[in-house]
Formats: structure tokens, C-alpha cells, sequence
């Protein structure tokens, strides 16, 4: 029965939103939550785009990852895997920041970054279906609304049918009224929330940066001092070497 009663009730809005677009029939508008809604549309989309590019962001960092440690395997295949001792020294660290750091900084940046941003992306679809239910209570109360203009014009031979419509028309504009209300007082402190709720994750995800930037620059130092150690002569003195080959030319 309760199936049946939600169809007819679906087709009857339907029927009045067709009528609406027709001009048949008032459509009720409140500027005030038109503009309210409109707000809280910008921040939903500007919310999940800056969700999309942590993520991205996050696949990007473990993207680095791996492309680091394929160059190691192919600087090791390139020199027939007779490693120097900085070569060697690079390929640990690899293994080190792809293993435990990564994985460390992985967790942190869920944890404070991604997550939150996720849990306030889950929210949407509570306030849209909100939404929509004043949606739908606005078109029940223009139905009645139509209804009732409708018998004042041509009036009824059964005098009840007016104040019953009427009594209806106001019982809908009750329960439209009330979650307009709703709607109109909480959509700004939504939307205004959204700037200390997602600082302390922009915080975070800085303090991440710095602390990946601090282990990259520290580690990755060493490596380089090793290099400066090794390195006998310049790449421009290898080349003229090899151009005084016989394969060069030389011949």
C-alpha cells in the first residue's frame, strides 16, 4: 500500500513540475535559499576537486616512488651491475624511502589529510537528500496551491471541498516552510565550517611535505658527497676519450 501511495504521490509531482515548466501552475521560489544553495554547490564542487588532486597527489608521490627505483635496475643493468660503492648506497636508500618512509608518510597522509576530506565529502549526499526533500514538499504545496485557486474559481457543488483544500494547502506549506527553514539556517554554517575543519588537514599535509622534503634533502645528500668522492674526471674528459677511438672515427 505504502509502495502504491509513494508512486501516485512520485507521478502527482512529476505532473506538477510538467505543469510548472508549462506555466500552469505557481512555482514557489525563496531567493534566499536559492542563494544559500547556490554556496553550498560551489563548495561541494571545490571540495571534491581538492579531494581528486589529494589523491592524485598521493598516487603521484608513490608513482615517484617506483620510477626511482627503475632507474636504480637500469643504472645497475647499465653498468652490468658492477656498482660503484654510490651506487650501491643510492639503491639502499631506494629501498629505504619506498619501503618504511613511504609506507610511514602513506599512513600519515591518510590519516590527516585524505581521510578528513573524505569523511567531509560524505556529507553531500546527506544535505542534497535534504535538498530534495524540500524539493518535493515545495511541489506538494504548489499542487494544493493550484488546487485551492482551482475551487475558488469554479467553486463546487459539495460547499466542504474548499476548506478541505485549504486545510491541505496549509498542511503542506507547514511542512515546506518548516524544512525551508531548516535548510536556510544551516546551509551557511555548513558552508562556513568548511574552513576550520579543513585547515588542520592543510596543515598536516605541509608538515608532510617538509618532513618528505627534510628526509629527501638529508639522504640524498650523502649520496651525493659519495659521488664527489669517486668521481676521477669529468664527463667531457670521458667523451674526448671515447671520440680517440678507433670506433669513433678514428680510422
Amino acid at each position: 500500500m505504502s509502495l502504491i501511495h509513494g508512486l501516485k504521490k512520485n507521478l502527482g509531482r512529476a505532473g506538477t513540475s510538467f505543469k510548472q515548466r508549462a506555466g500552469w501552475v505557481d512555482n514557489t521560489i525563496d531567493q534566499e535559499f536559492e542563494d544559500e544553495y547556490e554556496r553550498f554547490k560551489i563548495m561541494q564542487k571545490n571540495v571534491e576537486k581538492l579531494s581528486k588532486e589529494v589523491k592524485h597527489y598521493l598516487e603521484s608521490m608513490r608513482g615517484m616512488c617506483i620510477a626511482q627505483r627503475n632507474i636504480s635496475n637500469s643504472i645497475g643493468e647499465f653498468v652490468n651491475h658492477e656498482l660503484t660503492y654510490s651506487m650501491m648506497t643510492y639503491q639502499k636508500l631506494l629501498e629505504k624511502l619506498d619501503g618504511e618512509t613511504r609506507i610511514t608518510l602513506d599512513k600519515e597522509f591518510r590519516e590527516t589529510v585524505l581521510d578528513p576530506l573524505t569523511r567531509l565529502c560524505s556529507y553531500f549526499p546527506i544535505v542534497e537528500d535534504a535538498i530534495k526533500r524540500r524539493h518535493k514538499k515545495a511541489l506538494d504545496y504548489d499542487n494544493q496551491r493550484a488546487k485551492v485557486r482551482k475551487l475558488i474559481d469554479k467553486p463546487s457543488e459539495d460547499p466542504n471541498r474548499l476548506p478541505m483544500a485549504e486545510e491541505i494547502a496549509n498542511q503542506a506549506r507547514e511542512q515546506y516552510e518548516g524544512l525551508n527553514t531548516i535548510l536556510i539556517e544551516d546551509l551557511p554554517k555548513f558552508v562556513e565550517m568548511r574552513v576550520p575543519y579543513i585547515d588542520p588537514s592543510f596543515e598536516a599535509f605541509v608538515k608532510l611535505q617538509l618532513k618528505l622534503g627534510e628526509v629527501f634533502y638529508s639522504e640524498f645528500l650523502n649520496v651525493q658527497n659519495n659521488f664527489q668522492q669517486e668521481h676521477e674526471k669529468t664527463p667531457d674528459e670521458i667523451l674526448q676519450e671515447m671520440r680517440q677511438l678507433t670506433i669513433c672515427g678514428n680510422y
